[in-house]
């Protein structure tokens, strides 16, 4: 560990939090930047907002949402426009901080004068979304999966599925939400962070009992019963993808922020736990997902009237160490090294001195050592308990350990997924005209750039209603960030790019009438770039 940071170059930089280093210039470091803004409950519902404008159908898997304080009025008039239309709809609603965690702050309305409208709003905004009333349950129980998803690489876009993960048990009987029991959190919430306070709550010894149990486990019992699951994990995969693709684009700004083309800097990839409801007819529904989701592999426990230990949870250690392991082995930077070399002793990464070495012949586990480490191939250093067993490890780095844990799903299943990335391509506009590098909001010079290179403007359309248009989206937008720098930020560049496709396109549907734009802009972009060139060059 390096508290105060590091100066020698490494191969892969492992942070706990955010990416946070300015001065690296090379390997890969572990987390995405922009990426906890961007899957924060708000910055992520805008964004699957504008992926169920353009696809409804694709992105029904995410909750009907709205961000309070500023559509709260929408969601009054919404709520009160359906009760109209039917009198005996009795709904259920979850409201959710922006910047919360663990379910701080999390609560259930029937309406929405329930909502808790304090002085904080403002300064702590939330997401109220529809509540699914009707869950897949266990045992009586609800819960949601806790599945993890790297991020490999973001241009191209490469993307990983464990293939198992975790499902964390509500701990008292669930019942549909009425007002009596709309303020009991165990039973409505699921929480890990919450249920684990409960007096119900049970520390898992196996990976299908207790409070917290393998995904896995779940499957095999649905198969038992009949369900679908090659459907399911389909489903799921899609959600995943979807998902990622909606947040993208907000991403590739970030990126471009902190390591800008052309310059020195290391690549990135990223862990995150994607949370899912299934719901009784088993759809998935997203609920959010984790920029830094938990790899604890043990758990507090009272052994002994206030005598708390920490103890280890067998379920947590079989998935989280897997797809840490795979991580790394997926970006080794060294495989590639290795391969083209005679290494005897491959590089392994322990996770912690415990009998956890599961590329190891299970004969070979009796007597773990405290630390391997094999260097591009410069040194083995063995732990004095180390067992001399080990040094017969196998030539083959990848021999000794288990089949991947994570699975490919983009770009292996790209062709079904291309049509979506419109806004991939709307970003990469945003991105060009930013002219300054390292920053993240478009100014009016940039926008007018835009809009003049495109050829957007018109006699019906003219500068001085560009610079109107700019002035009132970037006015109303700034209004409601929480940074309040000048400028036009990704999504305000996105309200304004959807206003230009229906003025220019009335009558196709929005997702055509944006498809029709961006390919406008970028035939015109391209054209210019190819006269500057003969200009060049003459």
């Amino acid at each position: 560990q390096f508290p105060f940071g590091r100066r020698l170059p490494c191969d892969i930089y492992w942070h706990g939090v955010s990416f946070h280093d300015n001065n690296i210039f090379s390997g890969q470091v572990n987390k995405f930047p922009g990426m906890t803004e961007t899957v924060r409950k708000i910055t992520l519902s805008r964004a699957m907002k504008i992926m169920q404008d353009l696809f409804p159908l694709d992105y029904d898997f995410y909750p009907q949402s709205w961000i309070l304080p500023e559509e709260l009025s929408l969601f009054v008039d919404k709520v009160r426009a359906m009760k109209d239309n039917d009198s005996s709809w009795k709904p259920t609603f979850i409201v959710k901080p922006d910047g919360g965690c663990q379910g701080d702050g999390i609560y259930l309305i029937r309406d929405p004068s329930d909502i808790r409208l304090t002085g904080s709003m403002q300064s702590r905004p939330a997401v109220v979304q529809e509540y699914i009333c009707k869950p897949l349950l266990v045992d009586k129980l609800k819960f949601d999966i806790r599945l993890y998803v790297l991020l490999k690489s973001l241009e191209p876009l490469e993307i990983y599925i464990a293939k198992d993960g975790l499902c964390r048990f509500c701990t008292e009987p669930y019942q549909e939400p009425t007002l009596k029991n709309l303020h009991q959190v165990f039973m409505h919430l699921t929480n890990y962070s919450l249920n684990i306070h409960s007096g119900n709550f049970i520390h898992s010894d196996s990976v299908n009992t207790g409070s917290k149990r393998t995904f896995s486990s779940i499957l095999f019992r649905l198969s038992s019963k009949g369900a679908d699951v090659k459907k399911l994990w389909s489903d799921i995969i899609s959600l995943v993808v979807k998902t990622i693709i909606a947040l993208t684009p907000e991403l590739k700004v970030y990126y471009q922020s902190d390591i800008p083309a052309g310059k020195p800097g290391p690549t990135c990839f990223q862990i995150l736990g994607f949370d899912i409801l299934l719901t009784k007819t088993l759809n998935p529904v997203l609920l959010e997902v984790n920029a830094n989701p938990s790899m604890r592999i043990e758990h507090e426990q009272e052994v002994s009237p206030g005598v708390f230990e920490n103890l280890p949870s067998p379920v947590d250690e079989g998935v989280k160490v897997a797809v840490i392991r795979d991580t790394l082995r997926l970006v080794d930077p060294q495989k590639k090294k290795r391969k083209d070399t005679q290494c005897r002793f491959p590089l392994v990464f322990v996770v912690q001195p415990c009998c956890n070495l599961q590329g190891l012949p299970q004969k070979k586990r009796a007597n773990p050592p405290s630390v391997i480490l094999c260097c591009r191939c410069q040194s083995l250093k063995q732990a004095p308990e180390a067992s001399e067993e080990l040094l017969d490890a196998p030539q083959s780095p990848e021999a000794a350990l288990p089949s991947l844990c994570l699975k490919q799903v983009f770009p292996k299943y790209a062709k079904q997924f291309s049509h979506l990335r419109l806004m991939d391509r709307v970003a990469a506009l945003f991105i060009r005209f930013l002219g300054v590098k390292g920053t993240t909001k478009l100014g009016p010079t940039g926008f007018r750039t835009f809009i003049r290179n495109c050829r957007l403007s018109n006699s019906n359309f003219s500068m001085a209603s560009v610079d109107i248009l700019y002035i009132d989206i970037t006015r109303r937008w700034n209004s409601m960030a929480i940074d309040k720098d000048s400028g036009m930020c990704l999504q305000a560049f996105v309200e304004a790019f959807f206003c230009l496709a229906r003025k220019k396109y009335k009558s196709l549907p929005l997702h055509e009438q944006v498809s029709s734009l961006i390919e406008l802009c970028e035939s015109r972009l391209a054209a210019l770039r190819g006269k500057r060139l003969v200009c060049g060059c003459s």
